[in-house]
């Protein structure tokens, strides 16, 4: 079966958008809209997604790179300028990696990656299965309500919780819009299922000392925008990338977290656009 992606439409030079766990592109329309004023702007559909895929087949997060290349043997006529969240900017950056002749330049926004040292401890909770205890997002996301009846219901409850609280009510909407998927029973349904979600933490991390290994051989010009205030990809982190790989370039927003492109859709719409113009 092909592997699915969505139109966000623009009739620029294309441009190609990786998503995050947990998050379906459709939950980034606000900065995809606004990429597609200057690109044409083409999201994968990434395999936990995908309405046959098992998440208990999967010990790794190469497998996303795996796809994304398949998706690009099937789909690329050459080069690409392509943007990829948290899991899909670790799934761009090994593309980036193995086959950097496919690439023009990459924006990573929030990338899932941590200081070796992280790495190495991960590891040995992964290897004794302490991760499903101990992992805080694998906690979370077991207590997720999974069904819905009302939208706008859930649209009130979300602009209350913390975690939304950068994020506008038009970032919003399309977060809600994008996280459910109508049923058969005439409610709506989660459309990115917890058990892949839950898998996903597990098994990331534990082997990306490939990643380290290989930035200072990355030749793709590449930008990496984080939050000031993220969880995700410290600072610490952007330090030590800089120091493997001197021409990358990092930019922290203020008001931010993990979830930067959907809290700062515009600056961030900015920051691609001003370093793909400087660098293709």
């Amino acid at each position: 079966m092909p592997i699915p992606s969505l139109d966000f439409g623009g009739s620029g030079e294309e441009l190609l958008f990786l998503h995050a766990n947990g998050y379906p592109p459709e939950c980034y329309r606000p900065l995809l809209s606004r990429l597609a004023e200057k690109y044409h702007v083409t999201a994968m559909v990434q395999r936990p997604l995908w309405s046959d895929s098992n998440p208990e087949e999967l010990d790794d997060w190469h497998f996303l790179t795996d796809d994304f290349l398949a998706f690009l043997d099937a789909h690329q006529t050459g080069p690409l300028t392509c943007v990829g969240h948290s899991m899909g900017g670790i799934a761009l950056l090994r593309a980036a990696l193995r086959e950097p002749e496919r690439f023009k330049a990459i924006v990573l926004l929030d990338p899932v990656l941590f200081p070796p040292y992280f790495i190495r401890a991960w590891k040995i909770l992964q290897s004794v299965n302490l991760l499903r205890q101990f992992h805080p997002l694998v906690t979370t996301a077991k207590k997720r309500r999974r069904e819905f009846n009302d939208l706008g219901r859930l649209f009130k409850g979300f602009r209350r919780k913390s975690i939304f609280r950068y994020m506008d009510d038009e970032a919003l909407q399309a977060y809600v819009e994008g996280i459910a998927c109508k049923n058969d029973k005439g409610s709506y349904q989660l459309c990115y299922s917890v058990e892949w979600e839950m898998r996903l933490y597990i098994i990331a991390v534990w082997c990306d000392m490939d990643i380290w290994r290989g930035l200072p051989k990355l030749e793709v010009p590449t930008l990496i925008v984080r939050g000031v205030e993220t969880d995700t990809f410290w600072e610490q982190t952007g330090k030590l990338v800089k120091r493997r790989q001197p021409k990358a370039r990092i930019e922290a927003l203020e008001k931010s977290t993990h979830l930067v492109p959907l809290e700062r859709p515009t600056e961030v719409s900015n920051l691609i656009q001003s370093f793909f113009e400087e660098n293709i």
